[in-house]
């Protein structure tokens, strides 16, 4: 392997020291707002020690490195670990800050460069070190969610074909995935039943009609600041809140983008149950579709309050019963 220079250590400097790092199979590309060298590492144990050993001398104000489908997983605990501010950001963020300030070159140097900048300029929200339980409960619902997929494949293959050999081996691969998921959805419940703190979330969510088990472990997992931050916050976090398209005297239509798309996904599923058996919502849509919304437009609008109502529970303690809105009703 060939490094790009010996070490990624400089001089300690006054100005805060912000650091970019592209995450590849086998390398690591780092970047030092204090330096224009770049430095590249083996993306294995010792090359994440070599990184952080780097930083003792100067501590970053913030690091950032991208999601990059788990490969950033070891880097991003360890530098945890080592108590370093460290930021996560979505690919696609970074793209369009690139393009943004006329960088329209893609190399694994000029990214770690580009993330570098982002570290200075966007103020990136910082990772927080997730408990063993936390980790495994991840794992699990991305590899149920990784099954759930490929089962949606195969039946709809199932649907296209006509030989029975093909059908039979698709039968197969439908009854295993089938046996794996209802195993994955065993070892979730598990899990959360044995963590004090995710069992008393669960019994808070699972309070909401129209909120079940997947939902619920979904929360846990991937929505930590659902309690902690505000409404506005957190319908962005998900990807439910309305953005504007105006311009001068133009009013264009609000439309929702970004997100959290594998939460916003199960949200959706939830939100279609809470309008038929949640009184709460059900009388919401009723009002928004006499207001002549469409169906779209009423789906979206509930989504946003049911994660608004969930937030609100969470954030004080409340079962879904304890909840205000709900007393009003006089259900």
């Amino acid at each position: 392997m060939t490094h790009d220079s010996s070490q990624p250590v400089s001089p300690p400097s006054a100005s805060p020291l912000f650091v970019g790092i592209d995450v590849a199979k086998e390398t690591l590309d780092l970047a030092r707002s204090d330096s224009g060298e770049l430095f590249c590492s083996d993306n294995d144990p010792h090359g994440i020690r070599r990184i952080i050993e780097s930083f003792k001398a100067v501590r970053p104000a913030c690091i950032v490195i991208e999601s990059t489908g788990g490969l950033e997983r070891p880097l991003l605990e360890a530098l945890l670990d080592a108590d370093l501010p460290v930021a996560l950001v979505n690919p696609k963020r970074v793209r369009y800050f690139a393009v943004g300030i006329g960088i329209l070159a893609k190399t694994d140097p000029i990214d770690a460069r580009v993330l570098m900048k982002f570290a200075q300029l966007a103020a990136p929200r910082l990772a927080q070190k997730r408990s063993a339980n936390q980790a495994e409960l991840d794992e699990l619902i991305t590899c149920r969610r990784q099954l759930t997929a490929a089962r949606t494949t195969q039946a709809n293959c199932r649907l296209a074909t006509r030989s029975k050999s093909a059908l039979m081996a698709i039968d197969v691969v439908l009854k295993t995935l089938d046996k794996q998921i209802d195993a994955l959805d065993q070892k979730i419940r598990k899990l959360i039943d044995s963590d004090d703190d995710f069992k008393h979330l669960d019994r808070l969510l699972r309070s909401v009609p129209g909120v079940g088990p997947v939902l619920s472990a979904t929360r846990v997992a991937e929505l930590r600041e659902l309690g902690t931050t505000d409404r506005r916050q957190i319908t962005s976090l998900v990807g439910v809140a309305p953005f504007n398209c105006d311009s001068g005297t133009f009013q264009g239509k609000r439309s929702i983008r970004g997100g959290r798309t594998q939460v916003r996904c199960v949200l959706y599923m939830a939100t279609l149950a809470a309008m038929r058996f949640n009184p709460v919502l059900r009388i919401f849509a009723e009002r928004l579709g006499h207001a002549g919304k469409s169906a779209k437009v009423v789906i979206v609008a509930c989504m946003r309050k049911l994660l608004v109502l969930l937030n609100a529970m969470i954030r004080d303690d409340l079962s879904w019963n304890e909840l205000q809105v709900v007393k009003a009703l006089d259900l």
